[in-house]
């Protein structure tokens, strides 16, 4: 009922020209995340859900063009981006990889007047683009807190850092850091990064763990990171002994929390980011003003909450 009120007062501020020409065109966004990864693909399954749902409700067929680069690659990312921005859509849907690298593709789309959302990140200095995501620093922070809980507020840690220009990666691993630095005990030992990859965070973490044998525990910055720390744990026979707080809910996030390797995980919301970054691009496609941030929230998954 909330959804349909809200849809509803959309369409009141939508001109009803927009409307009707949409309504018989369909509109085009190019969606383009950081690097094929299962995150992404729940992020594709609520972005159509919101396609959909706009179809049904006003008529207005969308299409959404999921290009994903094989490899966590600002250069890769920006050669989509460019032959994206080729095909004139009707909006660009973008996760940056390096704000200060995507700048200027993304300054071309300005100045091709193609409409632009991101998700999972934020604009660079200066662009009035939306945003949408969960609070970076707030889900750092959960991680960071529920940690220093888990052992005592005293020990050696770890942080596994994600792409490093990535600025919601180096958002949390920010926040992390604060945390930890309130507690004179505890102290980071090491810091890995992954690059978005399940296997890079396994070969950085076990690597850690051998050099700090006695590691107290683990958070990450993405959601391969903490994948790869658990497989870690387990292979090195020390879950129970390393403790680790995770991001985001991936299906083997989840079940190294049910095998009790992981504590818990804090998640933000891919369907959602999806399906709302469609409903903005909808909205800046029609000539709307949008917010300048949507937050997604964030869900904190323990073993037994799940």
């Amino acid at each position: 009922m909330k959804k349909a009120l809200f849809l509803g007062a959309l369409l009141a501020a939508t001109p009803l020209a927009a409307q009707a020409a949409g309504s018989s065109t369909p509109l085009r966004f190019v969606l383009i995340p950081k690097v094929v990864h299962p995150w992404f693909d729940k992020l594709n399954t609520g972005a159509h859900a919101a396609a959909d749902m706009i179809a049904k409700t006003t008529g207005q067929k969308i299409e959404i063009e999921y290009r994903a680069p094989q490899t966590a690659d600002v250069s890769s990312q920006n050669d989509i981006i460019e032959r994206a921005i080729a095909t004139h859509p009707d909006g660009l849907i973008l996760d940056l990889l390096d704000e200060k690298g995507n700048r200027a593709t993304m300054d071309e789309a300005i100045e091709q007047k193609i409409p632009m959302t991101v998700f999972d990140s934020l604009p660079p200095e200066g662009m009035n683009i939306t945003a949408v995501g969960a609070d970076f620093c707030e889900q750092g922070t959960i991680a960071a807190e529920r940690l220093a809980t888990l052992i005592g507020k005293k020990g050696e840690v770890a942080i596994m850092m994600g792409v490093p220009t990535a600025p919601n990666h180096t958002l949390r691993a920010e926040c992390e850091k604060k945390v930890f630095a309130k507690y004179p005990e505890i102290k980071v030992v090491a810091t890995g990064i992954d690059n978005d990859s399940i296997e890079t965070g396994q070969k950085q973490a076990s690597a850690i763990m051998q050099a700090h044998p006695n590691l107290a525990g683990w958070v990450a910055c993405d959601a391969s990171g903490p994948v790869g720390i658990g497989q870690a744990i387990r292979e090195s026979g020390k879950a129970g002994k390393v403790q680790e707080v995770g991001l985001d809910n991936l299906n083997d996030m989840l079940q190294l929390i049910k095998d009790g390797v992981a504590e818990s995980t804090a998640s933000s919301r891919p369907e959602m980011q999806g399906y709302w970054a469609v409903v903005s691009a909808w909205q800046s496609a029609m000539g709307q003003k949008t917010p300048k941030y949507i937050d997604t929230g964030i869900d904190v998954i323990t073993k037994k909450s799940l």
